[in-house]
């Protein structure tokens, strides 16, 4: 799996024009299920995100997780983040999991994230989606479960 994760004074998605998730200070993760992932990457990616030391302690340095902060997640599923764009002008996907997979694998993660004691809010999986957010820092770390 892969996810890019923004540290977040705060950040909401809407469907429609309907605000679905919406949170204050905390994590903003783009999520996306790659080909051949199971609940070992999501497993993985769920631990390491919620014990990411990115927030700021008493002396400005990052040391403090979300967890740490009480800090809450905003998941949004993206499988644009398994884009290739090594030949033409037009990026592939097919290194994406099916829809089916990536529907599982992103609730998967999403509950994963809850049972590490994170308050999470999520997109739409397959939606068109309006994602709003203040990046805070900015701060944007890039994780690819296969690193585990």
């Amino acid at each position: 799996m892969r996810a890019l994760v923004q540290r977040v004074a705060e950040a909401s998605v809407k469907v429609d024009g309907e605000t679905i998730g919406e949170i204050g200070a905390g994590l903003l993760v783009l999520v996306c299920a790659m080909d051949g992932d199971n609940e070992t990457q999501s497993a993985y990616l769920a631990r390491k995100i919620a014990k990411m030391r990115i927030f700021r302690d008493d002396a400005g340095k990052m040391n403090k997780s979300v967890l740490d902060q009480g800090g809450s997640a905003l998941v949004v599923s993206q499988f644009t983040l398994a884009a290739d764009t090594k030949s033409g002008n037009r990026p592939g996907f097919s290194t994406a999991a099916r829809p089916g997979e990536g529907k599982r694998l992103y609730v998967d993660f999403v509950e994963r994230l809850r049972g590490e004691g994170i308050s999470v809010e999520t997109g739409e999986f397959a939606a068109d989606m309006k994602v709003s957010l203040v990046n805070d820092g900015p701060v944007t770390i890039w994780i690819d479960s296969d690193q585990a």
